[in-house]
């Protein structure tokens, strides 16, 4: 009943409730309750109408009495539910309601007055807690002012006195507040009773309520019980409907079902016809998408290689560049120095300096373009070697292509064995004579093609096979060496003469040089005269004495090769000791053939370890187009040693690809091509021209009508026209190993042809019978029918090569043979021969393909071929076709037999259908290495027993899969993860074969592509098999493989599932990606689901098909490797059932520890570069020459340097060995801390391109509680148990990075003062390619780091500091992060500070009193200040006297006016000049830690006063006073004092004007009166013990001064002795003498008499002269009197 809820102001709720339930309503009230039973029925009735609308299942009353007591519409149910007999008249149900109204407002007002007497009783503490504080304070103000009065403070009692009047008035407040707050209090307290009563007086009829309803609800309860049962038979009924309509639907569901699957098998019958076309196309789509992908692929392959040619050019022509500017500095500067030089020369000659200068630029300008120019030609030289070396290469490639193909269609063709061929080398001898009469080569020099063809076929000279390889070998060598040294001029400068890094020998020898030769020559063989064998050192070592050469060279031999006369050419050669031990080396000379050609430029390294090595550069400059051969000549420790030298000219080296050409077998009127090459590998050019031999002008035929094929045995001839024949045999014996032994050209020897060349020995057995009709016809009756092509003559240049080709028109049937000869026209280059051979075959019937090809095939597989014959005959003819009886079973020709029409062409099948057994059966027609099948067939003419032949090649491969291994076992997996075996699948065919995996388990999953995919031949795939257990058991399975032609390959796999007690959330963890020294977290949880050992009711966790785990707590444990970047905590823990514990894992990318040592180490070797950079040109310019040497050969090109050598010099040498002997440094040596370590970890981080791992850290699961936990113990843990979690961490470099301090992320303040603040800049840096906003983490706001100026946002590249303040409060060590918030990482700054209490110790402790000084003297001492602490510490000196502030200080009353006990005035008398008495020096500084400063301090006073006073402050920091020392000082006029006794005048000194220096004088003269008066206190104690007389001193003193004599300056007397003795008063010195800067005590002491007047204490006067320079005397008043020793000390 909301609508009835009443609103009441705060006035209203703090009212009495009494006026709404007054007694009457009381009465009434109960009488209204008992007449509700009679109004129930009403009540329902009206229900039942309200809630006929809604559904019959749902009670509203029920749904009234579930809700709270609290609530106004259940309370007013309740009241209105409480009689179900009779219904309520409306008077009645409104006065109910209005009873309901006010108990809940009576319950309001209870909750509020609750509340009101809370927030009192709260105010009230307050109250009382502040009244106490107000009366500490006032104890304390108490307490303080009677400090003060007793000081005689009147401001601060004043001020204390204020404070207490405010203090008392606030308590005063306070105590009103609290009585009338504990008023309101008990008010309230009273009015929360009374209302708690008249509840109380309810609580009857509330415990009446609670019965109706819960009878109410027994009758709610009743009625659902009979709803539920008439709603379950209505249940019962439909669920009897729905079986019968299940029935009906069953019924036609069979029905259509039958229907289906009749349509299902007419479908399937139509799907297996459309599935041949399907595979078909399937199979071209396959093949066009692997040509596809296959150009796709070489694309990408070819942009990656060159992508990479790229960086690896951009990374060469960096350090290329590098060296470059350190060498064209040093050019620079040697073009300097001789330039200078020049300038001097030439003005020392008097010739005009500006023209030789011009003149000499335009000199080397011109070589220059002269040195360019002939680079440029060899350059375009060489372009076009390579590009003729390519066409040849192209050109070769399609005529092997082209000669394969024609060889096959020869292999048909029979041959006659009997009939012997000519020689392949006719000439043999006279070339072995013309090769032993040539001129005498070197031994170092490689042989001649003709003289290595001579060898060849010389009975001596070792088999025909090894003789080209051996050639090709050597011509390999010298290609390499050819290609070396014409390497060596392409680049630019090392040939000219002004690079010339070494003194070369001019065109001009001048007798002034020879004479410097001679002496040279002189000294070298008086060195050899010293070095002599016997005196050499053995190298001896434990195992032996080192024999040999102590050095060797690289190269071994030096070789100038192909040079031109007028060039320079130069070479580096290597020296490497070999020996045992320390060795040295010294260039001793060259043979004396080459010292007007050669120059060797080598420094002594001095002694040299086993294995270093240094370098010697030979030069080379030629004048005479000869060859040279010498040795440059050393001597060592060991021994003397050489290395030889050589100097070859250009010459022709001319070689042909091939020495016989071999056409094959050919139908008569066809045209055949081949051609031949001729290659010269010399750097020489020459004229050739190919012409017939001369004993092949009579070329014998075979040319005889009744025999189609016969062969005349040709006779010998060859390069020597007077060689005699040789018989059959003879040429039998010699034909037939040049025919299957033909030496192999580099380029044209293969497997085919020597296929080829068996095939047609084999077919010349087949027709045996051809011999016996042989007819010898007469050179004139022959046709040329082997010719050569349009290149006949012709020119090859260097390095070049010439193709000539040679045509085969065979005319007549038969062997036909031709020799060639090449002459040239350098007489130093021998004539080449070659030979061509040919086979013209003429038969009726011949079969235009003679060589069928059925490529690869398969065993048991069909395939089949045409095969067409054509006849020549002009009648029909009878043929059959016959098959070897050993391939019959696998080979087969339909039809067997047939006609053929004249003149036309038959076509038969040709069925080749392999079975396993071919190897076995094919016997010498199948090669079981190659698997290559090569059948011959003949075709019979049956009238005229006449054959033809072809053959049928195949190469035969099974299609067997292999799967390696047989079987996988992958152990123990859990059902959390998967395990991965590498299955390799390897075709032994030669074919590609498409593979699936098919019927695979779903726990079992194959990858690549799902299992599917393409193998190449002989080819191996690996592929992943995934399984992935679903429960625990044991499997055991086995995997099929399918090929396309449906072969089957099993695989056996087994396994054993686990499942753990223990899982992951998440096995998976990917990291966003990270940058360096920033963190990434992920959060996951352990769960431990295993709550119940019933294995019925949900899977429990086991081993296999073993004993479930136990329930109970299961403790786990992460193993983290050591190297892993990665943090996991908690690592250990214990999950007990049904509960799951939380990990972190927090993944921290670094650089590792080592990569940046080694970046360290070779950042400071590159560092001492430059040094040594600069010293070198004076020193030893050859280190840098070198150097850019090594560098260009990595790029594959040489740099030229122009740098002229100069004398050495001493220093040079010194700064070079120092910069050798200087090894780099090691990477474990660098320390973290250092500069280099720190610079090389901010190169890498700025380098750094990303990276991206994987980890997998095990996580070991074991039952029980885990270790530090209560009942733990020992566990042991299952490793088939352990969980995996996989991690991907992928690092990126950050966007931002701190460019100071060496990119350190950490600022470290140091040592800060406390209470003193220091700043730092951190300079921060984009380096990433966008913008990039900057947020920072807020700091501790107690802490003493404080950002005081952030950065916001950064461009790229951009650089902006970041401001931080250090501010320590304590003297302790600070540590804080700030992290910089940035989109994609975080940048966290490792902050750090020690805060330092400033600490010194000063060496005056107290006062520091200057003494008496004469006035307008000057006095110094010496304040030492020690720095205690572990920071530098400025100072600095104030003294009170200069004060800025001390004018407003003395705005008061005179000290002297005020108490002693107030007086606190520090300054005393100043100088009248103006002037500061004291002075301090230095006035500031810095104090080191641990070290002392001295503060002189002067005193310099220009009058006479003894009230000097100031104070000296030392200041820290420029405000922390750490000392204050008092300064005193006291100046006379005369160099005499007498101190002493209580002063009886103010210490301030009058402002009356001084006296003249006339009335001085006139003291001088006369004595005066006293001028001043002492009092001497003598006090003597009662009743303190022992008596002790009382005792008191005076001290006189003279002055260290010039002005008195040095003995006896001053002399005192002291007068009234009687008197003193009279009052008991005895003096122990009363006069004496004081020398100059003595000090003497006039000590005095009194012990009272025994009739001594206590009232009446002695007072006696005594007078005291002092005798200087003047006169002065001192009246000295000595009171004596008696204290007690209780009374206190006024």
């Amino acid at each position: 009943m909301e609508d009835h809820g009443i609103a009441h102001s705060e006035g209203e709720q703090q009212t009495s409730p009494r006026p709404f339930l007054g007694e009457e309503e009381e009465e009434g009230a109960a009488a209204q309750f008992c007449d509700v039973d009679g109004c129930w029925e009403e009540y329902e009735l009206e229900e039942k109408l309200v809630g006929s609308g809604k559904m019959g299942t749902k009670d509203t009353s029920g749904d009234v009495g579930d809700q709270s007591d609290s609530s106004t519409e259940s309370l007013e149910q309740r009241l209105d539910d409480l009689n179900n007999t009779q219904a309520l008249r409306s008077e009645k149900r409104i006065h109910v309601a209005a009873i309901q109204r006010n108990i809940k407002l009576l319950d309001d007002m209870a909750r509020e007055k609750e509340l009101v007497v809370q927030k009192t009783r709260q105010k009230l503490d307050a109250c009382r807690l502040l009244i106490k504080m107000l009366a500490k304070q006032l104890d304390r103000v108490d307490m303080e002012i009677e400090r003060e009065e007793e000081a005689g403070n009147v401001a601060a009692l004043s001020r204390l006195r204020a404070v207490r009047a405010r203090l008392c008035s606030q308590l005063q407040r306070e105590k009103e507040l609290e009585l009338i707050i504990d008023l309101k209090l008990n008010q309230s307290t009273l009015e929360m009773w009374e209302i708690q009563i008249e509840q109380g007086k309810y609580e009857v009829l509330r415990d009446k309520l609670r019965e109706e309803q819960e009878q109410l609800q027994r009758h709610y309860q009743q009625q659902r019980e009979g709803r539920i049962g008439k709603e379950k038979r209505t249940a019962l009924q439909v669920e009897r409907q729905r079986r019968a309509r299940d029935r009906k639907e069953e019924k036609a569901q069979k029905e259509h079902e039958e229907r289906r699957k009749k349509i299902l098998e007419d479908a399937k019958r139509n799907h297996e016809k459309a599935a041949c076309f399907l595979k078909q196309s399937t199979a071209r789509i396959h093949d066009k998408i692997a040509k596809e992908e296959e150009k796709t692929q070489e694309h990408m392959e070819r942009r990656i290689q060159a992508v990479l040619s790229l960086k690896t050019s951009i990374t060469s022509n960096r350090e290329k560049l590098q060296t470059l500017q350190v060498l064209n500095k040093a050019k620079a500067l040697e073009a300097k120095k001789e330039e200078m030089k020049m300038r001097e020369a030439i003005l020392a000659e008097g010739g005009n300096v500006v023209k030789e200068i011009f003149l000499h630029k335009r000199q080397l300008k011109l070589d220059k373009e002269e040195q360019a120019f002939r680079e440029r030609q060899k350059s375009r030289k060489i372009e076009i070697v390579s590009r003729i070396l390519k066409e040849k290469a192209s050109v070769d490639k399609q005529r092997e292509s082209q000669s394969h193909v024609r060889a096959r269609k020869a292999r048909g063709e029979a041959e006659d064995p009997s009939v012997p061929r000519k020689e392949a080398w006719p000439c043999s001898e006279d070339t072995s004579t013309r090769a032993d009469g040539a001129t005498a080569q070197k031994s170092w020099l490689s042989p001649s093609p003709p003289a290595l063809a001579a060898e060849e076929t010389a009975p001596g000279g070792g088999s025909p096979e090894d003789r080209p390889q051996e050639v090709l070998w050597e011509s390999g060598d010298d290609e390499e060496e050819k290609e070396k040294t014409l390497l060596e001029p392409e680049f630019p400068g090392l040939w000219g003469k002004e690079y010339d890094l070494h003194k070369t020998p001019k065109e001009e020898v001048d007798p002034t040089q020879l004479a410097i030769r001679a002496v040279k020559k002189e000294m070298a063989e008086k060195k050899m005269e010293e070095f002599q064998p016997g005196s050499f050192a053995k190298q001896m070592v434990p195992g032996g004495e080192h024999k040999g050469c102590a050095f060797h060279s690289k190269p071994s031999c030096i070789h100038f090769k192909d040079f031109d006369v007028g060039q320079t050419y130069k070479k580096k050669i290597i020296l490497t000791n070999a020996s045992y031990s320390v060795n040295y080396c010294r260039l001793v000379g060259i043979s004396e053939c080459l010292k007007d050609f050669i120059s060797v430029h080598f420094d002594p390294p001095g002694k040299m370890s086993s294995g270093m090595s240094c370098e010697f550069v030979v030069t080379f400059k030629p004048m005479v187009n000869e060859s040279l051969e010498g040795e440059v000549l050393f001597v060592a420790q060991t021994g003397s040693f050489s290395v030889p030298l050589k100097c070859t000219v250009k010459s022709c080296v001319l070689a042909l690809d091939k020495e016989l050409i071999d056409f094959g077998s050919h139908v008569v009127g066809e045209t055949i091509s081949r051609t031949i090459s001729l290659t010269n590998s010399g750097a020489l050019g020459t004229r050739f021209k190919v012409q017939t031999s001369a004993g092949d002008r009579s070329t014998p035929r075979a040319a005889v009508k009744p025999a189609p094929g016969r062969m005349v045995p040709g006779r010998a001839s060859g390069c020597d026209p007077e060689q005699d024949g040789s018989s059959s045999s003879e040429h039998r014996e010699e034909v037939t190993p040049s025919a299957a032994q033909e030496p192999q050209g580099p380029r044209s020897s293969s497997a085919t042809e020597q296929l080829d060349q068996e095939l047609l020995s084999i077919r010349s057995d087949l027709d045996p019978d051809n011999a016996r009709d042989s007819v010898e016809l007469s050179p004139e009756e022959t046709p040329a029918e082997i010719m050569l092509g349009k290149v006949t003559e012709g020119e090859v240049g260097p390095f070049s090569s010439v193709k000539v080709p040679v045509l085969f028109v065979p005319a007549v049937p038969g062997d036909v043979r031709a020799e060639f000869v090449i002459v040239f026209d350098n007489p130093d280059c021998k004539p080449l021969c070659f030979s061509a051979v040919g086979v013209a075959v003429d038969v009726p019937i011949w079969v235009p393909t003679p060589s069928v090809d059925l490529r690869i095939c398969l065993y048991d597989r069909l395939y089949q071929d045409c095969v067409t014959l054509r006849s020549r005959a002009t009648t029909t003819l009878r043929f059959k076709f016959e098959v070897c009886k050993e391939v019959s079973k696998h080979l087969e020709l339909l039809p067997k037999t047939g006609y053929i029409q004249p003149q036309s062409a038959f076509s038969a099948q040709l069925k080749f259908l392999p079975r396993q057994s071919l190897p076995e059966d094919a016997g010498n027609y199948f090669n079981a290495e190659t698997r290559i099948l090569e059948v011959p067939v003949t075709v019979v003419i049956v009238d005229k027993a006449r054959t033809a032949s072809f053959t049928v090649h195949a190469i035969v491969s099974t299609s067997d899969l292999e799967l390696s291994p047989a079987a996988i076992d992958f152990g123990h997996c859990t059902i959390y993860e998967a395990v991965q075996a590498n299955v390799t699948v390897t075709n032994k065919c030669l074919l590609p074969q498409e593979f699936g995996f098919v019927g695979l388990p779903e726990f079992i999953e194959v990858q690549p592509n799902d299992g599917f995919g393409i193998i190449l031949p002989l080819e191996s795939l690996t592929l992943d098999v995934i399984f992935k257990a679903t429960k625990a058991k044991e499997y055991s399975f086995e995997l099929t493989c399918t090929t396309e032609i449906n072969r089957q390959f099993k695989l056996s796999c087994k396994a054993v599932g686990v499942h753990p007690p223990l899982e992951l959330s998440h096995s998976l963890v990917q990291f966003a990606a990270t940058a360096l020294n920033s963190v990434s977290e992920a959060t996951l949880d352990v769960l431990n689901p295993h709550v119940s050992g019933n294995s019925l009711i949900h899977a429990v966790p086991r081993i296999g098909s073993g004993e479930p785990a136990p329930v109970g707590p299961t403790s786990f444990e992460f193993h983290v490797p050591e190297d892993c970047p990665v943090t996991i905590t908690p690592a250990v823990g214990t999950v007990l059932p049904g509960q799951r514990s939380s990990i972190r894992v927090s993944f921290r990318p670094a650089l590792p520890a080592q990569l940046v040592r080694e970046e360290a180490a070779r950042r400071l070797s590159a560092a001492a570069v430059p040094e040594a950079g600069i010293q070198i040109p004076s020193g030893d310019p050859e280190c840098l020459v070198d150097k850019g040497k090594k560098n260009d050969k990595r790029e594959g090109k040489k740099l030229s340097i122009s740098i002229p050598k100069e004398p050495e010099k001493n220093g040079g040498r010194k700064n070079l060995t120092a910069v050798r002997s200087s090894g780099e440094p090691k990477p474990e040596e660098l320390n973290p801390d250092s500069d280099a370590y720190r610079a090389a970890q901010a190169s890498l981080m700025r380098s750094f391109r990303g990276s991206f791992k994987k980890y997998i850290i095990p996580c070991f699961v074991a039952s029980g509680q885990a270790a530090g936990e209560k009942g733990s113990g020992h566990l042991s843990c299952s490793p088939s148990n352990t969980l995996f979690l996989e991690l991907h961490c992928p690092a990126v470099a950050p966007a931002v990075v701190v460019t100071g301090d060496s990119g350190d992320n950490a600022v470290a303040f140091g040592d800060v003062a406390v209470g003193h603040r220091t700043m730092k800049r951190i300079p921060l840096q984009n380096i990433s390619p966008g913008k990039v906003g900057l947020g920072f983490s807020a700091l501790n706001p107690n802490g003493p780091f404080l950002l005081v100026r952030a950065v916001g946002m950064l461009e790229p590249g951009e650089s902006k500091a970041l401001v931080i303040s250090f501010c320590p409060d304590e003297d302790k060590w600070f540590f804080e992060t700030l992290d910089i918030r940035m989109a994609s990482c975080t940048l966290s700054l490792h902050l750090s500070g020690h805060g330092v209490v400033p600490g010194t110790v000063c060496s005056v402790a107290g006062v520091l009193d200057m003494g008496y000084v004469m006035a307008r003297e000057q006095v110094t001492s010496t304040v030492q200040v020690q720095n205690t602490s572990s920071l530098t510490l400025p100072f600095s000196t104030q003294l009170e006297s200069l004060s800025p502030t001390r004018d407003r200080d003395r705005q008061s009353m005179p000290a002297f006016l005020s108490p002693s006990v107030q007086r606190a005035e520090v300054v005393g008398t100043q100088n009248y000049s103006g002037l500061s008495v004291f002075s301090v020096s230095p006035t500031e500084g810095e104090i080191e830690a641990g070290k002392s400063q001295e503060l002189v301090v002067t005193f310099s006073p220009d009058h006479e006063s003894l009230y000097y006073s100031d104070c000296l402050r030392v200041l820290l920091f420029g405000k922390q006073t750490a000392h204050e020392i008092p300064l005193r000082g006291a100046a006379r006029e005369h160099p005499m004092f007498v101190e002493g006794g209580v002063p009886l005048d103010v210490p301030v000194e009058s402002l009356a004007v001084t006296s003249s220096v006339a009335s001085q004088e006139a003291l001088r003269a006369e004595p005066q009166e006293p001028v001043r008066s002492l009092l001497l206190l003598l006090e003597y104690v009662d009743g303190a013990g022992p008596a002790e007389p009382a005792r008191a001193e005076l001290r006189v003193g003279a002055m260290d001064t010039p002005l008195l004599p040095a003995k006896k300056a001053v002399e005192f007397s002291l007068a009234s002795l009687a008197e003193l003795e009279r009052a008991g008063i005895a003096l122990e010195e009363a006069r004496g003498a004081l020398d100059r800067g003595q000090e003497r005590s006039v000590r005095v002491s009194w012990a009272p008499p025994a009739d001594l007047q206590v009232s009446d204490p002695p007072l006696v006067t005594a007078l005291l002269t002092l005798k200087g320079d003047i006169t002065e005397c001192y009246r000295v008043l000595l009171m004596a009197r008696v204290v007690s020793a209780s009374a206190p000390v006024p």
